[in-house]
């Protein structure tokens, strides 16, 4: 018989855990290992608002008191941005600083092909936030998915947003496959575009997908 899978608020012993999997989901479903040295500044890119500021939004997977997956997310991502841009930023910035991580030539190289992503693709998307406020990211830990673990998350959180009375919600994604699976969810396609940062690793370019949903 499958072990349970049970989907619950985040704990504050949950971040360990969360901030692992975001570690090694990093590149479309692979360690961020890949392109970027210096796990700690990752883990805080893409976790640190969520689980620090606004916990009561994140939710994860649990099967065998093990954290399988998650779903980190925010209500309104315009006031995520403004905490991250003025709270959690500068002193990311200056962690990343004293821990070296601008000496390696992995990271100088991804950098280096995120600028250039700048100058080709430009930074900015159509804005969805009006009619989607809300945003998240989820994760499934490898050697988990394909259990139907991300549909279950993505229901509790679509629950919860209801009952906040939140709109809507969008989300980005760079994998054909997730993108496939949140059409699979009732997500409509919102944007299409495309990035070269990864170029250096994939030796191509990625598509840029944004995915939202009314409530």
């Amino acid at each position: 018989m499958a072990p349970e899978v049970i989907i619950r608020k985040f704990q504050a012993k949950d971040r360990a855990a969360v901030r692992q999997i975001a570690y090694a989901t990093a590149l479309m479903g692979e360690p961020a290992g890949l392109f970027f040295q210096g796990q700690e500044v990752i883990s805080d890119a893409f976790s640190l608002y969520f689980t620090d500021y606004e916990p009561g939004s994140c939710f994860v997977a649990e099967i065998n008191d093990q954290i399988a997956g998650y779903l980190i997310g925010a209500k309104n991502k315009i006031a995520a941005e403004t905490i991250l841009n003025r709270q959690i930023a500068l002193p990311l910035f200056l962690k990343a600083l004293k821990s070296g991580i601008f000496l390696s030539l992995k990271n100088l190289i991804f950098i280096f092909s995120c600028l250039k992503d700048l100058l080709i693709n430009g930074i900015k998307t159509p804005d969805f936030n009006r009619a989607y406020p809300a945003t998240f990211h989820i994760n499934i830990k490898d050697g988990y998915r394909g259990k139907g673990i991300g549909a279950k998350l993505i229901n509790t959180y679509l629950e919860y947003l209801k009952i906040e009375g939140i709109p809507g919600t969008h989300l980005a994604t760079m994998s054909d496959r997730a993108a496939n699976f949140f059409l699979s969810q009732g997500f409509q396609q919102l944007y299409k575009g495309r990035r070269s940062y990864f170029r250096h690793i994939l030796r191509r370019d990625v598509p840029l997908y944004i995915f939202g949903k009314r409530l």
